[in-house]
């Protein structure tokens, strides 16, 4: 399996603008022209390239997260575990798995420096509801790793629910680590577990920040 890193850098790489409700671009299209925009901003802003995390994280914020179907994600990540949650434990668990994956490839953007996305034509109906994306993240001199999107179309756009890379999905990543801490320690175990690493994320990056 290729790194999580190049996981998330795919992701972070690949956010959709949002389009009109009317006339809402085609799932591979808002891939490749956003990817664009995002190569374009971190190429010409150099406090990105330096890693500075307040922009980082403002851009990601921006670009990716409004594009990304987190409570499903989360859903599928904690399977039946899921089913059995209290409304309030599930939202507290969407909470704080957004939480880890943003602050996972907003670091990812820090050693962002020469990739390009290749975006293959969408095989798929005009009924279609469901679509699956493959790109290729590129970059000089090394293999290029295939990176596929599940995505659902929805009232306000199309929206990612799973991706993986190298055939490896990032919910089924996840949902072993989730199984086996929820048999240990229930759900509630679980969002504990996801806040301790998330405190314990955002101390890390306060501490590189001032070191810098």
């Amino acid at each position: 399996m290729k790194s999580f890193f190049t996981l998330l850098l795919g992701m972070a790489l690949s956010s959709m603008m949002p389009g009109a409700l009317a006339d809402i671009p085609a799932p591979d299209v808002l891939i490749r022209d956003t990817a664009q925009e995002v190569l374009t901003i971190i190429k010409q802003d150099s406090d990105l390239k330096n890693g500075n995390q307040k922009k980082l994280l403002d851009l990601v914020e921006a670009k990716v997260l409004p594009h990304f179907d987190f409570e499903r994600m989360t859903r599928l990540t904690a399977g039946k575990g899921w089913r059995t949650a209290t409304p309030e434990q599930r939202q507290a668990l969407t909470t704080e798995f957004r939480t880890l994956l943003v602050r996972t490839y907003t670091a990812a953007f820090s050693r962002f420096r020469d990739q390009t996305v290749e975006v293959k034509p969408a095989r798929m109906q005009q009924s279609d509801e469901e679509v699956t994306i493959r790109t290729l993240i590129i970059k000089p001199g090394e293999s290029s790793i295939a990176v596929d999107y599940e995505m659902e179309k929805k009232d306000t756009g199309w929206k990612v629910f799973d991706l993986s890379v190298e055939g490896a999905s990032l919910v089924a990543t996840y949902r072993g680590t989730f199984a086996e801490q929820i048999q240990q320690s229930g759900v509630d175990g679980l969002i504990k577990s996801l806040s301790e690493k998330n405190r314990s994320n955002a101390k890390e990056s306060l501490q590189k920040a001032d070191t810098k």
